[in-house]
């Protein structure tokens, strides 16, 4: 993908109602941004997956106790597309983390530029890229987790479904949980289409109670896939160690 064809998507990331993305966030822990992505897009995307040129690793859930099925994450340079989204989405995702981070007491800030996080995080080690392409079939599953990869770690990521449902492939919804404090969990299942995005705290977000704010921990998944095949790409906007 050149440069023209970046200026689609870049212009769809300008697009969104951050504000109400915003508010999603501070609600949920979630906000679901419709069509951030075409169909084209999403399939030449899904396409990757069958190529190893544009990946350093190769992971099977199943050997690790993940769940089933598996993903591969990009080496850089990333794709124009995925390098691209990572870019432009970072600088209206810092301000809420910087809000979130303040409100829980956690010192640590993030710069207005990508560019900036990332020389942070490879100053600390933390140099392999974390963006991935993720490939489900009938029976496969994603427990729940966090994408923790290292001491530095930015709280929101980007999950796109390349695949359509009901076509493509059948069960396989994205689900999250929030532990909240003394409570049983709570679940949470974000309808999705081809094409579209959400945006998910990574590990933590604040929550306002009637004694103050207090952290409550998300986790995320993929529920069982019952039939055709599911792809889904994460935008992490940390690296790894």
């Amino acid at each position: 993908m050149n440069a023209r064809d970046m200026n689609a998507p870049v212009a769809r990331v300008a697009a969104i109602d951050w504000a109400q993305a915003s508010s999603d966030l501070d609600e949920q822990g979630s906000a679901v941004i419709p069509g951030l992505l075409t169909r084209a897009e999403c399939e030449r995307l899904a396409a990757m997956y069958a190529s190893e040129a544009s990946f350093r690793s190769r992971v099977v859930m199943e050997r690790h106790g993940f769940g089933r099925g598996e993903y591969k994450y990009f080496a850089y340079p990333l794709p124009d597309l995925v390098a691209g989204l990572r870019e432009v989405a970072y600088p209206h995702l810092a301000p809420i983390a910087n809000r979130w981070n303040e409100v829980m007491g956690i010192d640590v800030r993030f710069p207005s530029r990508h560019a900036d996080f990332i020389a942070r995080c490879h100053a600390a080690g933390q140099t392999k890229p974390t963006p991935l392409l993720l490939q489900y079939r009938a029976e496969d599953y994603n427990c729940l987790h966090q994408d923790l990869y290292g001491e530095h770690v930015f709280p929101l990521q980007v999950v796109i479904l390349l695949s359509e449902p009901g076509r493509d492939f059948t069960g396989g919804e994205f689900v999250m949980t929030e532990q909240r404090p003394r409570m049983q969990s709570r679940p949470m299942v974000l309808p999705l289409r081809q094409g579209d995005a959400a945006v998910i705290a990574v590990h933590h977000r604040p929550v306002q109670g009637t004694r103050g704010v207090y952290r409550v921990n998300l986790r995320h998944g993929v529920s069982r896939v019952l039939s055709g095949n599911r792809h889904t790409a994460g935008i992490i906007f940390h690296d790894a160690a």
